[in-house]
């Protein structure tokens, strides 16, 4: 679908990437990996024809459409959100204004003999046909399907989108894209704005889209369960890995060890030149040698190695104080502005706790984290306990940073003892290494300010730990090096975010905001996703849906076959199984539906393989040189056979498969 060779963009003295080379085909699902300013972005630019690269060419298929949703983008404000969405079908709205006239001559017109009436007629016949080949009956219901998934209520749809926050705004750019279908999605860091209910949602979608997919992600369980090869831009090239994230974390880990005994070796090589051009660089008998081994230094290239892996370093918060044994005690707490936020909670959090908000956006998270701060009035009583000191870190934390200190300066104002002896270290882990240490706050951008802040909550004596959402701006990494540290923490900490890999092994108890409720979740985050699993959602585009593909059963499906508990009587009645009946069961379920997903797989594999050729084929035969090839001809019918049979074979396969799930 797309091509790309020889590609290279430089901005500086050193390009962000050189002779890169790879290619997009249909059904990949690419993660595009690297540290913060490698030119991840400027990648899907490029591929989507905003930029022009340097040097190399991006061919990209006839009819081939793409769909990019970047980080930043200009927004309407005249519409509404279902208006905003029915842009994503203009084709088909132009289409039917077409219909609707011809069809007002059809019935103005009494020359129903004439050729020109006949002629309107097939014509209006034709695009009537096509009208509804393209699903133009059941547009409106994907617009509300995919804006429900997305997190919007059906009352949201006809407010104006400058009602809304720049976050559900991305999400009517985001719906518009995926309503196009286009054949390749580039997504820049699409889930910055979407809460884990939506996130699960385009999960579930994209794990099953016909075309391809490029994303760029900082959510490690997103990027792993939608992808399923990696793109990684490092030292200036990009490598193909041809796997999934998890595994290409594996990978990497392997191929850097590889490239470090390269440099060593390399480096002992170059140090052993240059000592026998430094004796011997005066002897006459010796100078023959001597300018032999200068070219040979001069010709080497030098090795680089991937950028060290920070994520290894250790943080801990500085002591303090000892606070009581519940921080935190809601009783009877409510908040209402023009609407109902939330009302009648009652919640508890011990000391030393570690737990999540989570929820919709808009369901009152950060307004609850506000409420503790003191920042708000509200109803009800909201007691914090004694010695309680608050670090917080609210999403706009970085407006209170004194804009005229330096990046180094900032932490050293907050560092002690031996921590000050770490800072480059510290600074490093979150990506101001270097230079970038001495930069001025007031010329950091907004991200780079939130990492700031982050840091120096970091090294500030608390005991009782508030962060909404820490993660938004912060690569694996840097994420990596705040999860060890909130682990280790002794003291309290309320964490609202959407990140489930990062809440993952951290919280042992859920709150879950909606509805004007907030509900108690014992366990971690993944023991609350299990727990609303349970209730089937409906399938990113609805059953029946024009753009829904046979592509086996929903993950809800699937999950449902995890946990056989009952099997039926002799009567038909349901009996209870025992654990280790329900337990034998359970593994023969599994058994049958792993071979029966690879078999299906493997048959969707050798139907891509045949669609391949068969293109391939089509084009030879094009050119009139090879019209009367019979070898060429001979493969295409033979092919065109064989793919009938494995499209059959197919069908017969989905439907084992979904009698295995029912």
């Amino acid at each position: 679908m797309i091509s790309v060779e020889g590609l290279k963009m430089e901005f500086g003295v050193r390009p962000l990437f050189s002779n890169a080379g790879f290619v997009i085909n249909a059904r990949d699902r690419i993660a595009l990996v690297g540290k913060n300013g490698a030119g991840k972005s400027t990648l899907l630019k490029v591929l989507c024809g905003l930029e022009q690269p340097s040097a190399g060419t991006v061919s990209i298929a006839t009819d081939t459409t793409i769909g990019y949703l970047p980080q930043v983008m200009v927004l309407q404000d005249s519409t509404t959100v279902r208006e905003e969405a029915q842009k994503a079908f203009a084709d088909i709205q132009k289409l039917k204004e077409r219909l609707d006239r011809m069809e007002r001559q059809l019935g103005e017109r009494t020359d129903y003999e004439s050729q020109d009436y006949m002629e309107l007629v097939e014509k209006f016949t034709a695009e009537h046909e096509r009208y509804l080949l393209l699903g133009a009956e059941g547009y409106e219901a994907e617009i509300e399907r995919t804006l429900t998934g997305l997190g919007f209520v059906r009352t949201d749809l006809e407010r104006p989108t400058s009602e809304f926050s720049g976050g559900w705004r991305m999400r009517i750019e985001l719906a518009k894209i995926l309503l196009r279908r286009p054949d390749v999605l580039l997504l820049d860091e699409p889930t910055n704005h979407l809460d884990i209910e939506s996130i699960q949602w385009l999960e579930q979608l994209l794990a099953t889209w016909s075309g391809a997919v490029v994303l760029v992600s900082h959510d490690r369980a997103f990027i792993n369960n939608v992808s399923n090869r990696t793109l990684e831009i490092s030292c200036g090239q990009i490598v193909d890995y041809r796997v999934k994230y998890d595994k290409y974390v594996a990978l990497r880990k392997e191929r850097r060890e590889q490239q470090l005994r390269a440099y060593e070796n390399q480096q002992k090589e170059m140090a052993d030149i240059k000592d026998f051009i430094e004796r011997f660089r005066y002897k006459p008998t010796k100078a023959v040698q001597v300018q032999q081994r200068i070219r040979q230094l001069e010709k080497m290239v030098p090795i680089e190695v991937d950028e060290v892996d920070n994520s290894a370093l250790h943080l801990k918060f500085p002591p303090c104080l000892r606070s009581g044994d519940y921080p935190i005690i809601c009783d009877e707490v409510g908040k209402a502005y023009d609407h109902l936020v939330f009302s009648h909670v009652n919640l508890t959090i011990k000391r030393g706790e570690k737990v999540a908000f989570v929820g919709k956006n808009g369901e009152g998270k950060s307004t609850l984290v506000k409420c503790i701060m003191g920042e708000i009035q509200y109803e009800g009583e909201l007691k914090i306990g004694h010695n309680v000191q608050i670090g917080y870190f609210a999403q706009n934390q970085a407006q209170l940073l004194d804009e005229n200190l330096t990046v180094f300066e900032t932490i050293d104002h907050v560092a002690k003892g031996e921590v000050r002896l770490r800072i480059n270290d510290i600074l490093g882990a979150f990506m101001f290494g270097g230079e970038a240490s001495e930069k001025k706050v007031k010329v950091l951008s907004g991200g780079e300010r939130s990492r700031l802040a982050m840091i120096r909550l970091l090294l500030e004596p608390v005991n009782l730990l508030i962060l909404d959402e820490p993660t938004n701006h912060l690569d694996m990494p840097s994420k990596d090096v705040l999860k060890e540290a909130i682990r280790a923490f002794d003291g309290t900490a309320i964490i609202v975010s959407h990140d489930r890999e990062f809440l993952d092994g951290l919280v042992t108890k859920v709150f879950e905001f909606g509805g004007g409720k907030v509900r108690e979740h014992i366990g971690g985050i993944y023991d609350y996703l299990r727990s609303k699993s349970l209730t089937p959602s409906p399938s990113p585009f609805g059953e029946g849906s024009i753009y829904q593909r046979a592509q086996g059963p929903s993950q809800q499906a699937k999950e449902a076959t995890t946990t056989p508990t009952n099997r039926k009587g002799a009567g038909g009645e349901a009996v209870e199984a025992s654990g280790a009946e329900a337990y034998a069961l359970h593994k023969e379920q599994q058994k049958r539906l792993r071979k029966a997903e690879r078999a299906v797989e493997e048959s969707e594999k050798k139907i891509a393989r045949m669609e391949q050729r068969l293109k391939e084929l089509d084009q030879l035969l094009c050119d009139p040189k090879n019209a009367a090839d019979m070898t060429l001809v001979n493969e295409y019918t033979d092919t065109k056979r064989q793919l009938d049979d494995e499209v059959e074979r197919w069908e017969k396969l989905s439907e084992e498969l979904e009698e295995i799930t029912q």
